[in-house]
């Protein structure tokens, strides 16, 4: 299939910087969220980062003004599904939402639509099986920041077929990403292994092994990670490491128990970079 035209659905931080990429690699771009608020707020996000890569000499001010014409905002879903070639989901790490919104994309999209999930840990086959089109149901699981990070997951779900996959390595290609293709698992690759580290070192702190801040530096400088545990997971949003944590744990077992310190990190509000306060403080949230 040749996609040409992509609805995302869910403006917040993966969803905004998922219509940034696309916009930019020329596809038609449609960002779908509940809230004209925070379309609002990420339309000015993505204005705000393509123009920092003006300002570095990543992209031309002539390609930044053509991708943003080709992005449009609108908070009638029905309206942004409706000549998409691939819609891909980005709202919060919740199945029964996913499932819900899934359902109805069903029914709003055209028959020959991919639909696509950026999910981090959860089962796209559970996801699939709501629709009448499992073959045309895949995984794309991108990264924060994603105009900058340059993985994606291509995740098959069960019945996924290969002419969506294609598609998919496709589509990643044309937005300057690297791809690799895996089996649906609880977690994927780098969820899975992510998770793992992030939360030993949270029951590290618990401990008194050391400080976050040396423990991130420890991991920086020895282990030769762009970034500490706790920096990434203060990017990430502490409750969606939780998510995926207790998910983790439900399918794989013990050693994905969430330390006790981070569930009460959750439970005070300290979330990380988008609340100003998780493991570290921030000015501006």
């Amino acid at each position: 299939m040749d996609v040409q035209t992509i609805a995302v659905i869910g403006a917040g931080i993966m969803g905004s910087g998922i219509a940034h990429v696309a916009a930019i690699a020329g596809f038609r771009t449609v960002l779908h969220d509940l809230s004209p608020e925070l379309l609002s707020k990420a339309l000015s996000s993505i204005q705000n980062n393509m123009a920092k890569s003006v300002e570095l000499g990543k992209l031309k001010e002539a390609d930044m003004m053509a991708a943003l014409a080709r992005l449009a905002c609108d908070d009638k879903l029905e309206n942004v599904v409706q000549e998409a070639d691939l819609v891909i989901e980005a709202i919060s790490e919740n199945m029964e939402w996913k499932v819900k919104l899934f359902s109805r994309l069903d029914h709003l999209c055209g028959p020959d639509t991919i639909l696509a999930s950026n999910t981090s840990a959860l089962s796209l086959t559970e996801m699939a099986a709501v629709t009448r089109r499992p073959h045309q149901f895949i995984g794309l699981h991108f990264f924060n920041p994603v105009h900058v990070m340059k993985l994606i997951e291509v995740v098959r779900a069960l019945e996924t077929n290969e002419a969506t996959v294609s598609a998919m390595e496709a589509v990643g290609k044309r937005m300057g990403k690297e791809t690799v293709v895996i089996k649906e698992a609880p977690g994927f690759v780098t969820s899975r292994i992510n998770a793992l580290l992030g939360n030993e070192a949270f029951y590290m702190l618990e401990t008194g092994l050391a400080s976050a801040r040396d423990i991130d530096k420890a991991l920086k400088l020895g282990l030769n990670h762009p970034m500490g545990p706790f920096e990434m997971v203060d990017l990430v949003g502490l409750d969606t490491r939780l998510s995926v944590l207790t998910y983790l744990h439900q399918t794989l077992g013990e050693k994905y128990r969430p330390c006790p310190l981070l569930v009460k990190y959750v439970k005070a509000g300290r979330l990380g970079r988008k609340t100003g306060k998780g493991v570290y403080e921030y000015k501006n949230p």
